[in-house]
């Protein structure tokens, strides 16, 4: 099972693609991750992708198909792919065809997770994590059961990103609809596109996920 997990910044997918990870024993890639990694490592190509995110610009869509092409590669055939963050661009979703074609691998699903921008804004300027342990929490959703001390670990020290702020969120919200929603009708085409209720109950997103891959 090769699927595509599309949505904004915020809506889950991350939480979901643990979820399926846990249940299923599918593997992640997250281009976001990745990079990152690469980039913490000191790695050739996360040298150039520490110059080009700094220097503002796009990470080359050719060579990104390449370094997920890698990490397919060490994966063993019958391993379940959530591509996440990827494709973002119908250039991304042509050479995403070309690595899984080369690959033997087909796509079975693209599941995007449909959001309420309003109420997406809340959630997002809303959440914290537990500094220690990386526990996530949320001013009106999900406080500690102590205050100020987190639920797993005991610590007393929490933080937020700082582009968890209203501007950020409804800009990554516009970058959303204008580069990735298009991609939408490319998949939908093959039937291959589902949405879910992002805005559900977690459990109810992954219920209704479930439902769609079986």
């Amino acid at each position: 099972m090769n699927i595509i997990l599309l949505g904004p910044p915020g809506a889950g997918k991350g939480t979901q693609a643990s979820r399926l990870v846990e249940e299923r024993g599918m593997v992640q890639l997250s281009t976001g991750d990745i990079l990152r990694a690469a980039v913490k490592e000191g790695t050739e190509v996360g040298k150039m992708a520490d110059e080009i995110m700094k220097a503002g610009k796009f990470f080359p869509d050719e060579l990104m198909a390449q370094i997920l092409g890698e990490h397919m590669d060490k994966l063993d055939p019958e391993t379940g792919i959530i591509f996440d963050g990827y494709p973002r661009t119908a250039r991304q979703a042509e050479l995403l065809d070309e690595l899984m074609a080369a690959r033997g691998r087909t796509l079975d699903h693209v599941i995007e997770l449909a959001v309420d921008e309003d109420a997406l804004v809340e959630r997002i300027t809303g959440r914290f994590t537990c500094a220690k342990c990386g526990e996530g929490y949320h001013d009106r959703f999900k406080q500690p059961k102590v205050e100020t001390v987190c639920d797993v670990c005991g610590s007393t020290e929490f933080k937020r990103r700082p582009d968890d702020n209203a501007e950020t969120v409804r800009t990554r919200m516009a970058e959303y609809r204008a580069k990735t929603a298009p991609i939408l009708p490319i998949y939908e085409e093959r039937g291959l596109v589902s949405r879910v209720d992002g805005m559900a109950d977690i459990a109810e997103v992954t219920e209704s996920i479930e439902k769609i891959l079986k």
